[in-house]
């Protein structure tokens, strides 16, 4: 492959004041944004099939660096010919750094400035993960966007703290940059940091403009601060970000996050959300959360959301969800995984016909509306 075909490349489509559709272009396919990427963290979506996920739309899936080094390792998936081969998902694969987990080992876990020394979740061995060795792992999973090295900064935390973190992420940042080379066809994303501190999210943006990325995440939201602290902190974040590049929300989230986030000009998004909430009983409907383990459903034969095309609503009750559940059947993850990503792939489709049609006011008010109603129970 040569040429354009093998170049890493963004274009916008259309905007809705500050909301843009468009494209993300790689050597393994187009990513249309806004894009959802579900979450493989082990190099596999739980419950489901990889041919199953491309069916609900998913254009790109998410990786994890950190899961991935501890088992099977990265150089074993290289030796087996690369992450994509790996878990057969031929689509583009975005990996996180492992900063995100690192950060939660918390007393398992040794912060310097070259990196973190930690021991395993999984069989108490150490391991130090620096800037350099997270691109290398990256390298030998073969991902096409690669996420640089950072602190994810905690929540709450002072301006000084929070200061601290950011410019330690901004040192990684560059050292991730000169550690990735020149990779024609894959990217790299500087993450922004700076908690909720504007005057720091704007340090962080200039120091990642100065260094240069393929795209750009805006990190360290959804760790705690709640939505109107995150949508506070999107009002400015995103602009102090390149326009003519993607930007990636880091672990986002509710259906009505990603509305408003989408709303104030962020382009790509992830969460454990959809397949978590599909292995605990709960389905995301056009009329909110439905919690299948609740007994009016037992005798309910109304699919679960009559709208949606999805294989668990075109082809199962209610009834059969709920029995399923209570009785602990793996089918039960398969087909609510199944239908929550699909949901949120029609949300995302829906998303960017508004921006093109420029009627994304009117999309997010019946989409608040509908919410608002309810799920409601049969007469």
């Amino acid at each position: 492959m040569d040429g354009a075909q093998n170049r890493f490349s963004f274009a916008i489509h259309a905007t809705d004041g500050p909301a843009r559709t468009g494209a993300i272009s790689t050597p393994r396919g187009e990513i249309r944004t806004p894009a959802f990427m579900p979450v493989g963290t082990a190099a596999t979506v739980k419950a489901m099939l990889p041919g199953n996920v491309r069916q609900t739309g998913a254009d790109i899936l998410l990786g994890n660096t950190y899961h991935l080094m501890l088992r099977p390792g990265a150089q074993r998936i290289a030796d087996l010919g690369g992450l994509h081969r790996f878990m057969n998902w031929n689509r583009p694969i975005l990996t996180d750094s492992g900063g995100f987990q690192v950060m939660s080992l918390a007393d398992l876990r040794k912060l310097t400035e070259e990196g973190v020394a930690f021991r395993s979740h999984v069989d108490g061995s150490k391991h130090m993960l620096t800037p350099e060795s997270s691109m290398e792992i990256q390298r030998l999973l073969g991902s096409d966007i690669v996420m640089a090295f950072d602190e994810c900064t905690p929540y709450p935390a002072t301006e000084e703290v929070a200061a601290e973190s950011m410019r330690l992420s901004m040192r990684w940042a560059k050292r991730s940059k000169a550690a990735f080379g020149e990779r024609p066809g894959h990217a790299l994303f500087g993450i922004q940091q700076g908690s909720v501190f504007r005057d720091l999210r704007a340090e962080s943006a200039e120091k990642l403009r100065e260094i240069g990325f393929d795209g750009y995440a805006i990190g360290g939201l959804a760790v705690g601060e709640g939505q109107e602290a995150m949508f506070f902190v999107l009002d400015y974040a995103p602009a102090m970000l390149p326009d003519d590049r993607p930007r990636y929300l880091m672990g986002v989230g509710k259906p009505s996050d990603i509305v408003g986030a989408v709303a104030r000009g962020v382009d790509m998004f992830d969460c454990v959300l959809p397949s978590r909430s599909g292995r605990t009983a709960q389905a995301f409907t056009r009329r909110g959360v439905v919690n299948l383990r609740n007994a009016r459903h037992a005798a309910d034969p109304r699919p679960l959301d009559a709208d949606c095309t999805c294989p668990c609503c075109t082809g199962y009750s209610r009834a059969y969800l709920h029995h399923v559940v209570k009785a602990q059947e793996i089918i039960a993850s398969m087909l609510l995984t199944w239908h929550n990503l699909h949901y949120y792939q029609e949300l995302m489709s829906g998303l960017r016909e508004a921006i093109s049609r420029k009627s994304l006011d009117t999309f997010r008010s019946r989409f608040e509306a509908d919410q608002a109603l309810g799920d409601v129970e049969p007469v």
